[in-house]
Protein backbone atom coordinates (compact mmCIF):
# COMPACT_ATOMS: atom_id res chain seq x y z
CA UNK A 1 0.00 0.00 0.00
CA UNK A 2 2.32 2.66 -1.57
CA UNK A 3 0.83 6.35 -1.24
CA UNK A 4 3.83 8.47 0.14
CA UNK A 5 4.42 9.81 -3.80
CA UNK A 6 4.25 9.12 -7.19
CA UNK A 7 7.49 9.21 -7.42
CA UNK A 8 7.73 5.76 -6.06
CA UNK A 9 6.37 4.09 -8.67
CA UNK A 10 8.52 2.13 -10.67
CA UNK A 11 8.33 3.02 -14.57
CA UNK A 12 5.34 1.33 -17.50
CA UNK A 13 6.14 -1.87 -19.08
CA UNK A 14 5.72 0.03 -22.48
CA UNK A 15 8.29 2.63 -21.10
CA UNK A 16 10.70 0.26 -20.05
CA UNK A 17 10.04 -2.03 -23.04
CA UNK A 18 11.06 1.32 -25.32
CA UNK A 19 13.75 2.09 -23.55
CA UNK A 20 14.84 -1.88 -23.70
CA UNK A 21 14.54 -1.55 -27.60
CA UNK A 22 16.61 1.77 -27.65
CA UNK A 23 19.29 0.18 -26.23
CA UNK A 24 21.27 -1.61 -29.11
CA UNK A 25 22.84 -0.14 -32.01
CA UNK A 26 24.22 3.91 -32.49
CA UNK A 27 22.16 7.10 -32.76
CA UNK A 28 23.35 10.47 -33.07
CA UNK A 29 23.65 11.95 -30.05
CA UNK A 30 23.05 15.29 -28.01
CA UNK A 31 19.16 15.26 -29.55
CA UNK A 32 20.40 15.04 -33.64
CA UNK A 33 18.80 11.57 -33.84
CA UNK A 34 15.48 10.36 -35.57
CA UNK A 35 13.86 9.53 -32.01
CA UNK A 36 14.47 12.81 -30.56
CA UNK A 37 13.08 14.79 -33.79
CA UNK A 38 9.91 12.35 -34.33
CA UNK A 39 9.26 12.90 -30.59
CA UNK A 40 9.53 16.68 -30.27
CA UNK A 41 7.29 16.69 -33.78
CA UNK A 42 4.51 14.89 -31.64
CA UNK A 43 4.95 17.23 -29.06
CA UNK A 44 4.17 19.92 -31.48
CA UNK A 45 1.24 18.07 -32.75
CA UNK A 46 -0.07 17.24 -29.24
CA UNK A 47 0.19 20.96 -28.03
CA UNK A 48 -1.49 22.10 -31.73
CA UNK A 49 1.25 24.25 -32.90
CA UNK A 50 5.37 24.23 -33.30
CA UNK A 51 6.84 24.46 -30.01
CA UNK A 52 10.81 23.70 -28.82
CA UNK A 53 11.20 21.24 -26.98
CA UNK A 54 14.29 20.58 -24.42
CA UNK A 55 14.52 17.32 -22.51
CA UNK A 56 16.22 17.59 -18.99
CA UNK A 57 16.35 14.93 -16.03
CA UNK A 58 14.02 16.42 -13.21
CA UNK A 59 11.51 18.79 -12.56
CA UNK A 60 13.56 20.97 -10.64
CA UNK A 61 15.52 21.66 -13.37
CA UNK A 62 12.46 22.07 -15.87
CA UNK A 63 10.99 24.54 -13.39
CA UNK A 64 14.88 26.33 -13.27
CA UNK A 65 15.37 26.80 -16.53
CA UNK A 66 12.23 27.85 -17.55
CA UNK A 67 12.66 30.61 -14.77
CA UNK A 68 15.57 31.08 -16.52
CA UNK A 69 14.56 31.96 -20.02
CA UNK A 70 12.92 35.06 -18.82
CA UNK A 71 15.25 36.47 -16.34
CA UNK A 72 16.26 39.81 -15.43
CA UNK A 73 18.26 40.98 -13.70
CA UNK A 74 16.97 42.25 -10.14
CA UNK A 75 14.11 39.76 -11.35
CA UNK A 76 11.03 38.65 -8.70
CA UNK A 77 8.93 35.14 -9.69
CA UNK A 78 5.22 35.06 -8.39
CA UNK A 79 4.56 31.85 -7.37
CA UNK A 80 1.91 30.53 -5.02
CA UNK A 81 3.24 30.50 -1.05
CA UNK A 82 3.19 26.70 -0.91
CA UNK A 83 4.02 25.72 -4.64
CA UNK A 84 6.98 23.09 -5.54
CA UNK A 85 8.98 25.44 -7.01
CA UNK A 86 9.51 27.93 -3.85
CA UNK A 87 9.19 24.94 -1.16
CA UNK A 88 11.00 21.94 -2.73
CA UNK A 89 13.83 22.77 -5.08
CA UNK A 90 16.65 23.71 -2.30
CA UNK A 91 17.04 27.60 -3.80
CA UNK A 92 17.67 25.77 -7.45
CA UNK A 93 15.52 28.61 -9.50
CA UNK A 94 17.53 31.48 -7.75
CA UNK A 95 20.72 29.77 -8.31
CA UNK A 96 19.88 28.85 -12.07
CA UNK A 97 18.74 32.45 -12.61
CA UNK A 98 21.92 34.02 -10.70
CA UNK A 99 19.83 35.28 -8.11
CA UNK A 100 16.51 36.35 -9.01
CA UNK A 101 13.66 35.81 -6.23
CA UNK A 102 10.79 34.41 -5.58
CA UNK A 103 7.68 36.41 -4.43
CA UNK A 104 5.40 33.84 -2.40
CA UNK A 105 1.61 34.60 -2.92
CA UNK A 106 -1.73 33.81 -1.27
CA UNK A 107 -4.35 31.38 -2.36
CA UNK A 108 -6.38 28.82 -1.38
CA UNK A 109 -5.25 25.22 -1.00
CA UNK A 110 -2.01 25.46 -3.64
CA UNK A 111 -4.30 27.92 -6.44
CA UNK A 112 -2.87 31.66 -6.65
CA UNK A 113 -5.66 33.97 -5.96
CA UNK A 114 -5.73 36.84 -9.10
CA UNK A 115 -6.39 39.46 -6.34
CA UNK A 116 -3.44 38.52 -4.21
CA UNK A 117 -1.27 38.53 -7.07
CA UNK A 118 -2.36 41.73 -8.17
CA UNK A 119 -1.34 43.02 -5.14
CA UNK A 120 1.95 41.68 -5.07
CA UNK A 121 2.24 42.88 -8.09
CA UNK A 122 1.80 45.89 -7.93
CA UNK A 123 4.13 47.01 -4.76
CA UNK A 124 6.94 46.92 -7.68
CA UNK A 125 7.41 50.01 -9.28
CA UNK A 126 9.15 49.18 -12.67
CA UNK A 127 11.23 52.49 -11.87
CA UNK A 128 11.92 51.92 -8.37
CA UNK A 129 15.25 49.78 -8.59
CA UNK A 130 16.04 49.48 -4.68
CA UNK A 131 13.01 47.07 -4.98
CA UNK A 132 13.94 44.53 -8.29
CA UNK A 133 10.74 43.83 -10.50
CA UNK A 134 8.74 41.36 -12.16
CA UNK A 135 10.10 38.59 -14.31
CA UNK A 136 7.50 36.32 -14.40
CA UNK A 137 4.36 34.62 -13.01
CA UNK A 138 4.23 30.33 -12.24
CA UNK A 139 1.54 28.11 -11.14
CA UNK A 140 1.38 24.64 -10.50
CA UNK A 141 -1.07 22.25 -12.22
CA UNK A 142 -2.24 20.28 -10.96
CA UNK A 143 -1.22 21.94 -7.19
CA UNK A 144 0.73 20.54 -4.20
CA UNK A 145 -2.81 20.31 -2.42
CA UNK A 146 -3.94 17.96 -5.48
CA UNK A 147 -5.99 20.99 -6.80
CA UNK A 148 -6.69 21.77 -10.29
CA UNK A 149 -6.81 25.48 -12.09
CA UNK A 150 -9.72 25.77 -14.15
CA UNK A 151 -9.20 27.25 -17.78
CA UNK A 152 -10.76 30.37 -16.57
CA UNK A 153 -8.39 30.41 -13.76
CA UNK A 154 -5.39 30.15 -15.91
CA UNK A 155 -6.67 32.64 -18.18
CA UNK A 156 -7.42 35.31 -15.56
CA UNK A 157 -4.12 35.13 -14.12
CA UNK A 158 -2.41 34.99 -17.77
CA UNK A 159 -4.58 37.88 -18.19
CA UNK A 160 -3.30 39.51 -15.15
CA UNK A 161 0.62 38.72 -15.96
CA UNK A 162 -0.30 39.89 -19.40
CA UNK A 163 -0.90 43.18 -18.37
CA UNK A 164 2.20 43.66 -16.67
CA UNK A 165 3.85 42.20 -19.46
CA UNK A 166 4.95 39.08 -17.57
CA UNK A 167 5.14 35.93 -19.11
CA UNK A 168 3.28 32.71 -17.28
CA UNK A 169 5.09 29.52 -16.66
CA UNK A 170 3.71 26.39 -15.52
CA UNK A 171 4.57 23.52 -13.55
CA UNK A 172 3.56 20.81 -15.22
CA UNK A 173 4.66 17.68 -12.60
CA UNK A 174 1.20 16.29 -12.97
CA UNK A 175 0.23 17.85 -15.91
CA UNK A 176 -1.67 14.66 -17.04
CA UNK A 177 -3.28 14.37 -14.25
CA UNK A 178 -4.95 17.81 -14.32
CA UNK A 179 -5.37 17.52 -18.06
CA UNK A 180 -7.84 14.58 -18.06
CA UNK A 181 -9.52 16.03 -14.93
CA UNK A 182 -10.60 18.83 -16.58
CA UNK A 183 -11.14 16.96 -19.65
CA UNK A 184 -9.34 19.31 -22.14
CA UNK A 185 -6.62 19.55 -24.42
CA UNK A 186 -3.01 20.64 -23.73
CA UNK A 187 -3.53 23.45 -25.90
CA UNK A 188 -6.16 24.14 -24.31
CA UNK A 189 -4.55 23.88 -20.64
CA UNK A 190 -1.61 26.33 -22.00
CA UNK A 191 -0.93 28.35 -24.85
CA UNK A 192 -4.44 29.08 -25.80
CA UNK A 193 -4.80 30.44 -21.84
CA UNK A 194 -1.85 32.58 -21.81
CA UNK A 195 1.05 29.99 -20.79
CA UNK A 196 4.59 30.77 -22.27
CA UNK A 197 6.55 28.21 -20.91
CA UNK A 198 5.96 24.28 -19.33
CA UNK A 199 7.49 22.43 -17.09
CA UNK A 200 6.34 19.05 -18.51
CA UNK A 201 6.78 15.94 -16.35
CA UNK A 202 6.35 12.35 -17.08
CA UNK A 203 8.62 10.60 -14.20
CA UNK A 204 5.58 11.03 -11.79
CA UNK A 205 3.28 9.40 -14.65
CA UNK A 206 5.10 6.33 -15.85
CA UNK A 207 8.35 7.22 -17.39
CA UNK A 208 11.35 6.32 -15.48
CA UNK A 209 13.33 9.74 -15.65
CA UNK A 210 11.62 12.25 -18.60
CA UNK A 211 10.90 15.69 -17.64
CA UNK A 212 10.94 18.80 -20.38
CA UNK A 213 11.10 22.54 -21.15
CA UNK A 214 8.14 23.36 -23.71
CA UNK A 215 8.90 26.75 -25.04
CA UNK A 216 5.69 28.54 -26.90
CA UNK A 217 7.93 31.06 -27.61
CA UNK A 218 10.00 30.14 -30.20
CA UNK A 219 12.36 33.24 -30.07
CA UNK A 220 13.30 32.01 -26.80
CA UNK A 221 14.73 28.54 -28.00
CA UNK A 222 18.50 29.55 -28.90
CA UNK A 223 19.21 31.22 -25.16
CA UNK A 224 17.42 28.00 -23.70
CA UNK A 225 19.98 25.18 -25.50
CA UNK A 226 22.54 27.77 -24.21
CA UNK A 227 21.22 27.36 -20.57
CA UNK A 228 20.52 23.99 -20.78
CA UNK A 229 23.93 23.62 -21.90
CA UNK A 230 25.46 25.15 -18.74
CA UNK A 231 23.44 23.71 -16.38
CA UNK A 232 24.73 20.29 -17.00
CA UNK A 233 21.30 19.05 -18.40
CA UNK A 234 22.05 18.17 -21.91
CA UNK A 235 22.36 14.87 -22.32
CA UNK A 236 24.68 12.60 -24.63
CA UNK A 237 22.23 9.52 -25.10
CA UNK A 238 19.26 11.51 -24.90
CA UNK A 239 17.87 9.22 -27.46
CA UNK A 240 16.77 7.19 -23.86
CA UNK A 241 14.25 9.85 -22.71
CA UNK A 242 13.26 10.15 -26.26
CA UNK A 243 11.86 6.50 -26.26
CA UNK A 244 10.23 7.23 -22.63
CA UNK A 245 8.61 10.02 -24.31
CA UNK A 246 7.67 7.68 -27.59
CA UNK A 247 6.29 5.23 -25.35
CA UNK A 248 4.23 7.55 -23.37
CA UNK A 249 2.36 9.07 -25.87
CA UNK A 250 2.28 6.08 -28.07
CA UNK A 251 -1.73 5.29 -28.38
CA UNK A 252 -2.62 7.71 -25.55
CA UNK A 253 -0.52 5.84 -22.69
CA UNK A 254 -0.50 8.75 -20.92
CA UNK A 255 -3.59 10.08 -20.42
CA UNK A 256 -4.27 6.38 -19.89
CA UNK A 257 -2.34 6.12 -16.69
CA UNK A 258 -3.25 9.82 -15.15
CA UNK A 259 -6.74 8.75 -15.84
CA UNK A 260 -5.98 5.69 -14.13
CA UNK A 261 -4.09 7.63 -10.85
CA UNK A 262 -7.21 9.72 -10.86
CA UNK A 263 -9.50 6.89 -10.79
CA UNK A 264 -7.66 5.56 -7.77
CA UNK A 265 -7.64 8.68 -5.80
CA UNK A 266 -11.50 8.85 -6.17
CA UNK A 267 -11.46 5.46 -5.02
CA UNK A 268 -9.45 6.15 -2.19
CA UNK A 269 -10.95 9.05 -1.39
CA UNK A 270 -14.64 7.43 -0.98
CA UNK A 271 -12.72 4.31 1.25
CA UNK A 272 -11.61 7.11 4.00
CA UNK A 273 -14.99 9.04 3.78
CA UNK A 274 -16.72 5.36 4.34
CA UNK A 275 -14.81 4.79 7.61
CA UNK A 276 -14.66 6.30 11.27
CA UNK A 277 -11.35 6.72 11.53
CA UNK A 278 -10.05 9.00 9.51
CA UNK A 279 -12.35 12.00 7.26
CA UNK A 280 -11.10 13.92 4.17
CA UNK A 281 -9.66 17.26 4.68
CA UNK A 282 -10.99 18.37 1.18
CA UNK A 283 -12.05 16.28 -2.11
CA UNK A 284 -9.44 15.42 -4.45
CA UNK A 285 -9.36 16.71 -7.85
CA UNK A 286 -6.27 14.70 -9.38
CA UNK A 287 -4.21 11.99 -7.49
CA UNK A 288 -3.40 13.68 -4.34
CA UNK A 289 -5.56 12.72 -1.33
CA UNK A 290 -5.70 14.69 1.68
CA UNK A 291 -6.86 13.24 5.22
CA UNK A 292 -7.71 14.13 8.92
CA UNK A 293 -6.92 10.98 11.47
CA UNK A 294 -5.35 10.23 14.41
CA UNK A 295 -1.68 10.22 15.20
CA UNK A 296 -2.17 7.01 17.00
CA UNK A 297 -4.02 5.23 13.99
CA UNK A 298 -1.88 6.70 11.29
CA UNK A 299 1.12 5.18 13.52
CA UNK A 300 -1.00 2.08 13.36
CA UNK A 301 -1.37 2.21 9.87
CA UNK A 302 1.81 2.86 8.74
CA UNK A 303 3.55 0.02 10.83
CA UNK A 304 0.98 -2.86 9.57
CA UNK A 305 2.91 -1.51 5.56
CA UNK A 306 0.60 1.63 4.50
CA UNK A 307 3.23 4.07 3.26
CA UNK A 308 2.27 8.41 3.22
CA UNK A 309 3.18 11.49 4.39
CA UNK A 310 2.06 13.61 7.57
CA UNK A 311 1.59 16.96 5.86
CA UNK A 312 1.23 21.13 6.55
CA UNK A 313 -2.10 22.63 6.55
CA UNK A 314 -2.27 24.57 3.39
CA UNK A 315 -3.28 28.25 3.25
CA UNK A 316 -6.50 28.34 3.02
CA UNK A 317 -7.66 25.33 4.52
CA UNK A 318 -10.41 25.86 7.04
CA UNK A 319 -10.89 22.53 8.59
CA UNK A 320 -10.25 21.38 12.00
CA UNK A 321 -7.97 19.03 13.00
CA UNK A 322 -7.97 18.02 16.97
CA UNK A 323 -5.68 17.38 19.38
CA UNK A 324 -3.75 14.61 18.59
CA UNK A 325 -4.93 14.64 15.16
CA UNK A 326 -2.66 15.37 12.34
CA UNK A 327 -3.18 15.76 8.08
CA UNK A 328 -1.79 12.76 6.11
CA UNK A 329 -0.79 12.85 1.99
CA UNK A 330 -1.96 9.88 0.05
CA UNK A 331 -0.98 9.94 -3.14
CA UNK A 332 -1.88 7.12 -6.23
CA UNK A 333 0.04 6.27 -9.50
CA UNK A 334 -0.10 4.36 -12.21
CA UNK A 335 0.86 1.64 -10.29
CA UNK A 336 -2.38 2.12 -7.62
CA UNK A 337 -4.17 -0.88 -7.96
CA UNK A 338 -7.88 -1.46 -6.77
CA UNK A 339 -6.69 -4.17 -4.04
CA UNK A 340 -4.25 -1.82 -2.67
CA UNK A 341 -7.19 0.55 -2.22
CA UNK A 342 -9.77 -2.11 -0.56
CA UNK A 343 -6.73 -3.50 1.49
CA UNK A 344 -6.28 0.09 2.92
CA UNK A 345 -10.16 0.30 3.53
CA UNK A 346 -9.93 -3.01 6.11
CA UNK A 347 -7.33 -1.56 8.01
CA UNK A 348 -9.04 1.66 8.59
CA UNK A 349 -11.86 0.10 9.69
CA UNK A 350 -9.33 -2.10 12.09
Amino acid sequence: MFFASDNWAGAHPAIAASLSDSAAGFCPAYGEGPLDKAVTDRFSEIFEREVAVFFVATGTAANSLSLAAFNKPGGIAFCHRESHVIEDECGAPEYFTGGSRLRAVDGSLGRIDAHDLERALSRFAPEFVHAGRPMAVSITQSTEAGTVYSLEDIERISALARRHRLPLHMDGARFANALVALDTSPAEMTWKRGVDVLSFGGTKNGCWCAEAVVLFDLDRARDMAFLRKRAAQLFSKSRFVAAQFDAYFRDGLWLETARHANAMATRLAAAIEDSASARLAWLPQANEVFAIMRKSEAERMQALGAAFYDWHSPHGFDGHIGEGESLYRFVTSFATTPEEIDGFGRLLAG
